[in-house]
């Protein structure tokens, strides 16, 4: 004879039933809300990177103004497409809503090819637009003052281009050493100058502008890329950020899609801290992301871990929202029980507390009888995170010994769980006698009490 019974409720279908019902995987996004809050969020990256730009700028307009008039023509052309091709693409990146519903990475992979096509056709206008200007140098052939005259240009011109891509362009990150070489050339060149050598300095120092010019070019490009890529992280991770935000306490809604008044899901609660610690995860990337040492492809990876880290959101609501139906759960099926061994034994539900006051854990009540026999009833979570119930019935009778009869006081339990639309796995016995403590629920009573309290109304269904 054994005094412990144990069985399994299944619950699978009725946890698909409350998913369904509550849309708990569904974080909540209020849109236009969200939209407004990333852009708010976001203002401080934004007006650093403005002030990045307008400093770049003026630095370069007084580089620029410092050049040869056909030199400055060029690269005046140049910034100015620069800018227009940067504006666009920024406003591309930032100024639909309906990006909040689009992969970001697809977007950023069809800027990036734009960026690369475009590169491709700026370049060769400026070949073309390069052209005249080495026409120019071949009409110098032959004639040394001339010749001497241009090179001097050439070379003032591409030592202010080489301090302008030196002062205010990351060529190191973009192009490690090439300004470095391009400047031995310049150098070159102006030896060739000192030596009178004034036809191969002004050749070799086209060049050498021409490439500068050309690394400022390809810098550029890269470096708004980078940037780009920078901001779609940002934007992805502070999107993630305001979503946390948003879902930390979410209503309880039953099969009918009403919610419950005065009941909230406290996600962080009834997720064991995963809500915080995905918090931190998101701000830790976010500072990552807002690094401006991060590389685009590094930012693109960023990209992408926001949007797995946006799916574990919903997970994390998900299994809170689950967790806090369990436990109202464990506590209907208490009632159960109570209710049908006080039908068929004259049992009475004397007193009943989660384990440590806290809801998250098991359920445990004791049942009396006029006789003095008792019965304590666990409610324990399914191991290893699995969806159900540990139900066991643990009997302190004094007067009722037989197998059959605690074997059939336990099985009208399972079919009054059955009538409810919650079934039963089979039937097992324990070894050995209920330990005594089991009757003491005090013994739980001494945690802080945190959380809400469980809801006792019981729906018809058995679901809450």
């Amino acid at each position: 004879m054994s005094g412990k019974k144990r069985i399994l409720v299944d619950e699978t279908e009725w946890y698909r039933a409350q998913r369904a019902a509550q849309k708990l995987k569904q974080v909540r996004r209020d849109v236009p809300r969200l939209l407004e809050e990333v852009r708010r969020q976001t203002e401080a990256d934004q007006a650093r990177t403005r002030a990045q730009l307008e400093e770049r700028a003026r630095r370069t307009e007084e580089a620029l103004s410092g050049l040869a008039a056909h030199t400055q023509r060029l690269e005046r052309d140049t910034g100015r497409r620069l800018r227009e091709q940067s504006e666009r693409l920024q406003q591309e990146l930032r100024g639909t809503a309906d990006r909040l519903e689009r992969d970001t990475r697809t977007m950023l992979a069809e800027q990036r090819a734009a960026l690369e096509r475009e590169l491709a056709a700026e370049r060769d206008q400026r070949r073309r637009d390069i052209a005249d200007l080495t026409g120019r140098v071949d009409e110098m052939a032959g004639n040394r003052d001339r010749a001497a005259a241009a090179a001097r240009d050439w070379l003032a011109d591409g030592a202010t281009m080489a301090d302008l891509i030196a002062t205010t362009l990351p060529h190191e990150r973009h192009a490690p050493g090439r300004l470095h070489r391009l400047r031995l050339d310049l150098d070159t060149a102006r030896r060739n100058s000192d030596a009178g050598q004034y036809e191969a300095a002004l050749s070799l120092a086209q060049a050498a502008y021409l490439d500068l010019s050309e690394l400022r070019l390809d810098i550029e490009h890269r470096e708004l890329e980078r940037r780009l890529a920078q901001d779609a992280a940002t934007d992805a991770l502070v999107l993630v950020e305001t979503l946390i935000t948003q879902n930390e306490v979410r209503p309880v809604t039953g099969p009918d899609g009403r919610p419950f008044p005065d009941v909230e899901l406290d996600v962080n609660h009834w997720s064991e801290g995963e809500l915080e610690e995905l918090r931190r995860q998101v701000a830790e990337r976010l500072s990552r992301a807002r690094d401006d040492a991060r590389t685009a492809d590094e930012q693109r990876e960023l990209l992408a871990e926001a949007a797995v880290l946006e799916k574990r959101l919903g997970e994390v609501v998900d299994r809170a929202g689950m967790q806090m139906l369990a436990s109202q759960l464990r506590v209907n099926l208490v009632d159960s029980v109570a209710e049908t061994l006080s039908r068929i034994g004259g049992y009475e539900l004397a007193d009943g507390e989660y384990q440590d006051e806290d809801e998250r854990r098991s359920y445990h009540a004791v049942l009396d009888h006029m006789t003095g026999n008792k019965i304590v009833v666990q409610v324990l979570p399914a191991p290893d995170g699995g969806t159900g119930q540990i139900l066991r019935v643990l009997s302190y009778d004094y007067d009722t010994t037989a197998e059959h009869e605690l074997r059939g006081r336990v099985e009208a339990v399972q079919q009054a769980l059955g009538e409810e639309g919650l079934p039963t796995g089979a039937l097992e016995s324990e070894p050995g006698v209920p330990e005594p403590e089991a009757l003491d629920l005090g013994r739980f009573r001494k945690g802080s009490g945190k959380g809400s309290a469980p809801l006792r109304e019981r729906p018809a269904d058995g679901a809450s």
